[in-house]
């Protein structure tokens, strides 16, 4: 049988944590039993800390902390934290907006776990973490250029790698493509685009 989130103390949680942190709060939703709460980006480690610290609350299990890309937005970024309260047994997602030069206050302080997962955020999405001890690439390979998981990263990459027989050695060149590139515009292929594709004329 699956859990069935009691929505009257997820919303009990977010009234106490209005009234605690009320400058720190921007929002919140409750979808399909998942409580979220925007938070100001400068205040998320207060937010948090008082979140894992205080006895009603007790989140003291970071599940996750990853990064969202919404290209359109000034504020393009969303960075997401999931939080367990084993004790109430409540789950609760957080979530700070950021762009692409302006800093998160990092959470490993409180939970050194967050130290990989801000590397992650970093390298693939390029999410700046401030006072983060060790603030560098994770999964991508060394002068890896960009980051992969931005949407608007093009899907070859900027350059390919080979073995050399002749130099013995892996090197790095430019991406060759045989055909044009083309340009995507992130518009859902089941629910179609607003203009013609090529080809699609001719069922006319």
């Amino acid at each position: 049988m699956a859990f069935i989130p009691d929505t009257d103390a997820l919303v009990e949680l977010v009234e106490m944590a209005s009234a605690a942190k009320p400058d720190l709060v921007k929002g919140h939703s409750i979808t399909f039993g998942q409580l979220t709460i925007e938070v100001e980006r400068e205040g998320i480690v207060d937010f948090i800390r008082f979140l894992r610290d205080d006895p009603r609350a007790g989140f003291v299990n970071l599940v996750d902390l990853c990064a969202v890309d919404w290209p359109a937005r000034a504020e393009r970024f969303d960075v997401v934290y999931h939080f367990l309260a084993p004790v109430q047994n409540t789950r609760v997602r957080l979530k700070v907006t950021t762009d692409e030069m302006t800093p998160v206050p990092s959470l490993s302080g409180l939970f050194p776990a967050a130290d990989w997962y801000e590397r992650e955020a970093y390298d693939l999405y390029g999410v700046l973490f401030s006072n983060h001890p060790d603030l560098r690439r994770i999964l991508t390979d060394y002068g890896f250029d960009g980051h992969p998981l931005r949407k608007d990263f093009p899907l070859t990459g900027f350059v390919e790698v080979r073995y050399d027989d002749e130099a013995k050695r892996v090197i790095y060149e430019p991406v060759r493509l045989a055909q044009q590139f083309r340009d995507f515009d992130f518009l859902s292929p089941w629910e179609g685009t607003d203009y013609v594709l090529p080809g699609d004329e001719k069922a006319s």
